[in-house]
């Protein structure tokens, strides 16, 4: 399972936070008392889901949840007072971060964490599929600036560059993208 970061000025709540997300799988924990805490933290880790149990020392909470949700893929749930759920719930719900109002009831709470879950493993994806795209898009810019070193120095045409990259690349068994790189370090300087 992923890991959890609790972040709650009381003890006693993030013990018992701990002891639900024990309950439905979640083991590796970390704890943080403020915003301040939490924010020096999340510089040197990476969690899957962060709980933010309202209010902090140092701040709100809906404040952090935000940058959290903004500057890392992990799914973000803010613990409210009843009262105020549907106000920080308006704040907060654009940036993907869900509230659940105080005090919890076990099973809203673990259909919560699979929401939270669900959108963090989507977003996970569409991640990984983005990293991908961009390295296609990287490799046809390189292929086709080979090609236009070979139409260049060699006065290919077009069609000619593309055939002999794509040949080169079967008789070598080797990727287009290698191809291309030694074509640049041979004609560009």
């Amino acid at each position: 399972m992923e890991s959890v970061f609790i972040v709650s000025s009381s003890q006693q709540a993030a013990d018992l936070l701990s002891g639900l997300l024990g309950t439905a799988g979640y083991r590796q924990t970390a704890y943080a008392k403020s915003g301040a805490e939490a924010r020096r933290m999340l510089i040197d880790n990476d969690f899957g889901l962060i709980l933010v149990n309202t209010p902090l020392t140092d701040e709100f909470g809906h404040e952090l949840a935000i940058s959290v949700s903004q500057m890392t893929t992990a799914g973000v749930m803010l613990l409210v007072k009843n009262e105020n759920a549907d106000e920080v719930s308006a704040r907060v719900e654009d940036y993907g971060v869900l509230v659940v109002a105080k005090p919890v009831i076990r099973p809203i709470f673990f259909q919560a964490l699979k929401l939270v879950s669900a959108a963090r493993n989507r977003i996970v994806g569409l991640q990984s599929e983005n990293v991908r795209l961009q390295s296609k898009i990287e490799e046809i810019r390189l292929v086709d600036r080979a090609k236009c070193a070979l139409i260049q120095y060699l006065n290919m045409t077009e069609p000619q560059a593309h055939r002999y990259i794509e040949k080169q690349a079967m008789d070598m068994r080797t990727t287009r993208r290698e191809i291309a790189q030694n074509i640049l370090k041979t004609y560009e300087v």
